[in-house]
């Protein structure tokens, strides 16, 4: 024997039109950008575009992450005309130069990098 409703369905007449409803979007809210001291998570990258000579090393110095103004670091190299200096520790902004064997200073102004960007530069002495 089947059951019956027990609950009772309303029948739509003229006078009662139903109502449609439609499912609300509900919007995700996003996290507002830290301005704190998290590293970002693209690193910061210096790409030097010179060839300097075999047997030469190209160095960076400057203000950032392990640069120092009295100490070179030195670069990778990664063709016969480009060198390559990057590090995740971004929480400031780079500021620095190129030399020659940690004694040749490059020409103009100081290079400016922002936290997690790259810089591509031809440096001249």
């Amino acid at each position: 024997m089947a059951k019956k409703s027990t609950t009772a369905k309303k029948a739509s007449t003229p006078d009662t039109p139903q109502k449609k409803t439609r499912a609300k979007k509900t919007a995700q809210k996003k996290k507002p950008a830290s301005r704190g001291a998290a590293p970002s998570k693209s690193p910061t990258v210096l790409s030097a575009r010179v060839d300097i000579g075999f047997g030469n090393t190209l160095y960076i110095r400057g203000e950032g992450p392990g640069l120092s103004w009295n100490r070179g670091a030195p670069m990778d190299c990664t063709a016969s005309d480009e060198w390559v200096w990057s590090s995740r520790e971004n929480t400031v902004p780079l500021v620095c130069k190129v030399l020659i064997n940690d004694e040749i200073w490059s020409n103009g102004e100081d290079f400016r990098i922002p936290s997690g960007e790259r810089l591509v530069c031809y440096p001249t002495f």
